[in-house]
C-alpha cells in the first residue's frame, strides 16, 4: 500500500508540473475525452457504430469492431435480452439457458457461449471475468439499465487485450450529467412471469469531483416452474480531475442474484410440457465484486499513461440434487426425507495490474501510433465441492459432513507484455503489426477423496509469444476494407483438470489450447440509404479437450482426459441495413423505414479428434463442432415517427449438433441428440414523452415458440432446458 500511495504521489508531482510548464496549450483542453465514443439525447434508431481506429490507449485500426447504444435499442433491457441487444452484430450466438437477465450468455464464430467465458470481459475497461486461467466465466452482471454502449472486438485483438479467442466485450457505464451538480435517474419494469425490476441511479459533478452511482433489484417467478430469481447490483464511482491532464477514478461495482434452478429435462417432458419443473432444491448464487483505481496521465498532446489496478472477489455458490433429468428427486419412504442435496461453493481473488502507453510520432511525414504496455494477474481460486448439503428445500449452504469431496486451489501467476504499431503507408492504408508475449504458472493443491494426489497435474506452465497484423484502407468517405490475422490461446481451466469420478483420469502434461483468428471484410455506408459491414473469418483451435476410452495395466477401462482433437472455424459475417425513406427535421430525422439483417454462415468441424462411445475411441474428423449453428440470420423491420420507434425482428437459429459425434436421436435423459432450429419473432417498441421521461414496451417471441438452444453439460445440468415463451413487458424511465 506505501509503494501504491508513494507511485499516485509521484505521479500528482509530475503532472502538476506539466501542467505549469505547458497550460498555456489549448491541445491539453479536455485530451483525455478526445477518444471517448459519446452520445447525447439521441431519439432516432441506431445503426451499428464502429470504434474509432484509436480507442482510449488501444488500436483497433484493421479490426472487426462494433457498438450498440443501448438508448437506442428496442428490447427488453431489464432482462437484458441478448437477441434484441445484439440484433445487428452478426454471428451473435445467444444460450437462452433461464430467461433470468441475470447473466449475458454469448459467443461467437463458433465458441462456448457459457456465461460469456470466450471473451476478455470488461466493464468500463476493467476485466470482470471471475478467474481468466481458473474458471474465466463471468459471474458478474450489472444491470443493463446502468450500460451507456457496449464495445465488442473480434478475436484479432487478443493482442492487445488478452489472448482469448473470442475478443473483448465492454460494458461502458452511462456518464454522469457533467453540467450539474446533482442528476436522478430512475427506470422501473414489469412483465409477464412476476417481473419487476427497479433501476435508480445518481450522478453529477462538484468542483474537480465526478461521482455517480446506482442501486437496483429485480425480481422474476420464471417462464417454468421453480425457476424463482432475486437479483440485485451496486455501482460506485469517483473520479477527481487534479489538472487537464492529470485525474483518478475509482469504481466499486457489485452483483449478487438467488436463482431457483429449474432443472433438466429430457425431449419427451418437453414436448409434454416445457414449462414444468424437475428440480425444486437447486439454487445458484454468485456474489462477485469488483474494485478498481485508474490512474490516467496525458503526459503531453502526443502521449498517454494509464495505470489500471482492478480484483474480482467474491464467491459462485450451489446446492443442488445433481442427476439426469429422468432421475426423480423424490421423498425417502424409509427416512420420510429428501436425499442430501450436494454443496458448491467457489471464492474467487482475482487481481490485475496493467500499465499502457500510447505515444503518437510522426514519420515520413504520417502521425503513427505506437501503444504497448505490461499486465501481471494473480488469481486464487479455491474450489470446493461435492459437499453434503442438508435434505431441505430452500436456499442452504449448511453441510452436514464439514469434509467436501473436494478442496482444491488453483492458483495462477501471469506476466504480459505487449505492444502494437499503427503504421501509415498513404494517408488511406495502415499496418498494424503487434506481439504479445505471455509468461506464467497455474498449480494446482488440495485433496480429492476418491483420487490420488500424485495422478493430478500439479502445474500448468503459460508460456506463449503471439504475433499479428491487421491491414485498413480507407478509399473515401466512411468506408473502409479491413483484414487482419492475431494468434491466441486459452489456458487449461479447472474443469479440465478436476477427474469426474474414481473412472477418469487426467493428463498431468495438459496443454494449452492454441490458435489463430483470421478476418476480412469492408464496411461503409453510401449515403443515409444503406450501411454495411460484410466479412469474412477463420477461427483454428488446437490441442482442445477431449476424452479417451484407456485400459491399464490390468486391463480395467478408464476415462482419459486429455487433449484430444483440433477444430477450424470458417464463415462469413454479414450486416446490412437500407433505409427506405427518411425525413428529416433538422439534424435528425423524425420520419424513417428502415430493413436490416444481420446473418452468418458457419463451417465449424473438427480437423482431428476423437470420442468415445460404448467404451470405444472414435474419430470424429470432418464432423460438426458441438454447439455451433450453421446459420444464424436476425432481420428486422424498424419504424420511427417523431418520438415514437417501433421494431419488429425474426431471429432464425439453424440445428446443431450436442455432441462431437454428431449424434441425431435425442437419449433417453436428453443429454445427447440434435438441438432443433427455431425462429422468433419480436415486437418492441420505445416513446419518448417530452425530454425526460421514456416508454418502453415489448412483446418476446409473440408467436409462443417452444424452443431450447443448447444441451449443456454442466451447469446448471445436463439435458434440455427450455427457453422462455412469450411475454409481455413494459418499462417507465425518468431522468431529471
Amino acid at each position: 500500500m506505501n509503494k501504491l500511495s508513494t507511485t499516485i504521489l509521484l505521479l500528482i508531482l509530475l503532472s502538476r508540473q506539466t501542467v505549469r510548464a505547458q497550460e498555456k496549450k489549448k491541445d491539453y483542453d479536455k485530451v483525455l475525452d478526445l477518444d471517448e465514443v459519446t452520445v447525447g439525447e439521441r431519439r432516432n434508431m441506431i445503426h451499428t457504430e464502429r470504434l474509432p481506429d484509436v480507442h482510449n490507449t488501444y488500436i483497433t485500426a484493421g479490426k472487426k469492431s462494433e457498438v450498440i447504444q443501448i438508448d437506442g435499442v428496442n428490447g427488453n433491457i431489464a432482462e437484458k435480452t441478448g437477441r434484441q441487444i445484439f440484433a445487428k452484430i452478426p454471428g451473435v450466438f445467444v444460450y437462452d439457458m433461464d430467461g433470468s437477465g441475470n447473466q449475458v450468455n454469448i459467443s461467437t464464430r463458433g465458441l462456448d457461449p457459457h456465461r460469456s467465458w470466450e471473451y476478455n470481459i470488461r466493464q468500463n475497461g476493467i476485466i470482470t471475468n471471475s478467474d481468466m486461467y481458473g474458471y474465466p466465466a463471468s459471474h458478474y452482471s450489472p444491470a443493463m439499465e446502468s450500460v451507456q454502449r457496449v464495445e465488442l472486438i473480434r478475436g484479432t485483438s487478443s493482442l492487445q487485450y488478452g489472448a482469448q479467442f473470442g475478443g473483448m466485450i465492454n460494458y461502458v457505464t452511462k456518464a454522469p450529467d457533467t453540467t450539474k451538480a446533482f442528476a436522478f435517474e430512475t427506470v422501473n419494469s414489469a412483465g409477464s412471469f412476476g417481473l419487476f425490476s427497479s433501476y435508480n441511479a445518481i450522478g453529477g459533478k462538484v468542483g474537480k469531483l465526478t461521482y455517480s452511482a446506482y442501486y437496483q433489484k429485480r425480481h422474476s417467478d420464471g417462464y417454468r416452474k421453480n425457476a424463482k430469481s432475486d437479483a440485485q447490483s451496486q455501482y460506485v464511482s469517483l473520479m477527481y480531475e487534479f489538472s487537464s491532464v492529470f485525474r483518478i477514478k475509482a469504481e466499486l461495482g457489485r452483483s449478487e442474484y438467488v436463482y431457483q434452478i429449474p432443472g433438466p429435462l429430457t425431449d419427451a417432458m418437453f414436448r409434454e410440457d416445457p414449462r414444468q419443473s424437475t428440480r425444486s432444491r437447486n439454487y445458484f448464487n454468485p456474489d462477485i465484486y469488483v474494485p478498481s483505481i485508474v490512474m490516467d496521465w496525458q503526459i503531453n498532446p502526443d502521449t498517454q499513461l494509464k495505470l489500471t489496478t482492478s480484483g474480482v472477489y467474491g464467491a459462485r455458490n450451489s446446492v443442488m440434487f445433481d442427476a439426469f433429468a429422468n432421475v426423480p428427486d423424490t421423498i425417502s419412504r424409509i427416512t420420510n426425507a429428501y436425499r442430501a442435496r450436494q454443496v458448491d461453493i467457489d471464492n474467487f481473488k482475482s487481481f490485475t495490474s496493467e500499465l499502457r502507453l500510447m505515444h503518437r510520432y510522426e514519420f515520413l511525414g504520417f502521425r503513427n501510433v505506437v501503444s504497448g504496455g505490461v499486465q501481471y494477474m494473480h488469481n486464487k481460486l479455491r474450489r470446493r465441492q461435492l459437499g453434503k448439503g442438508t435434505t431441505g428445500s430452500d436456499f442452504d449452504l449448511t453441510l452436514t459432513d464439514p469434509q467436501f469431496g473436494r478442496d482444491m486451489y488453483l492458483t495462477t501467476d501471469n506476466v504480459a507484455a505487449f505492444i502494437e504499431n499503427l503504421i501509415f503507408i498513404t494517408p488511406q492504408l495502415s499496418f498494424s503489426p503487434g506481439v504479445r508475449v505471455e509468461k506464467g504458472g497455474t498449480d494446482m493443491t488440495g485433496r480429492i477423496t476418491y483420487y490420488d494426489p500424485q495422478n493430478l497435474p500439479n502445474t500448468i506452465r503459460h508460456s506463449f509469444p503471439l504475433f499479428g497484423v491487421s491491414a485498413q484502407y480507407k478509399p473515401g468517405g466512411n468506408s473502409r476494407v479491413y483484414a487482419g490475422i492475431s494468434q491466441a490461446y486459452r489456458p487449461v481451466v479447472f474443469k479440465d483438470i478436476i477427474p469426474g469420478s474414481v473412472l477418469e483420469k487426467v493428463d498431468k502434461n495438459l496443454k494449452d489450447a492454441t490458435g489463430y483468428n483470421l478476418e476480412a471484410g469492408i464496411s461503409g455506408n453510401v449515403g443515409n440509404v444503406l450501411k454495411y459491414d460484410v466479412g469474412l473469418f477463420q477461427v483454428m483451435i488446437n490441442h482442445r479437450m477431449g476424452t479417451v476410452s484407456m485400459k491399464d495395466e490390468n486391463g480395467f477401462s478408464y476415462l482419459y482426459r486429455t487433449t484430444t482433437g483440433d477444430s477450424k472455424t470458417r464463415g462469413v459475417e454479414a450486416y446490412l441495413e437500407y433505409s427506405v425513406f427518411q425525413h428529416y427535421n433538422g439534424a435528425e430525422p423524425r420520419t424513417e423505414l428502415s430493413f436490416f439483417t444481420s446473418t452468418s454462415y458457419f463451417d465449424a468441424k473438427y480437423v482431428r479428434g476423437t470420442a468415445v462411445e460404448n467404451n470405444e475411441n472414435k474419430s470424429v474428423a470432418g464432423n460438426r463442432v458441438e454447439g455451433v449453428p450453421t446459420w444464424i440470420s436476425r432481420n428486422g423491420i424498424q419504424f420511427q415517427y417523431k418520438k415514437l420507434s417501433v421494431t419488429a425482428q425474426y431471429s432464425y437459429v439453424s440445428s446443431n449438433f450436442a455432441n462431437p459425434l454428431n449424434t441425431v436421436a435425442p437419449s433417453a435423459n436428453g443429454t445427447i441428440g440434435k438441438v432443433p432450429g427455431y425462429g422468433l419473432l419480436d415486437l418492441n417498441a420505445t416513446l419518448y414523452l417530452g425530454r425526460h421521461y421514456k416508454l418502453r414496451f415489448g412483446v418476446n417471441n409473440v408467436t409462443d415458440k417452444q424452443y431450447f438452444t443448447k444441451r449443456p453439460t454442466m451447469y446448471p445440468g445436463a439435458g434440455v432446458w427450455s427457453s422462455d415463451g412469450r411475454s409481455l413487458g413494459v418499462s417507465f424511465g425518468i431522468k431529471i
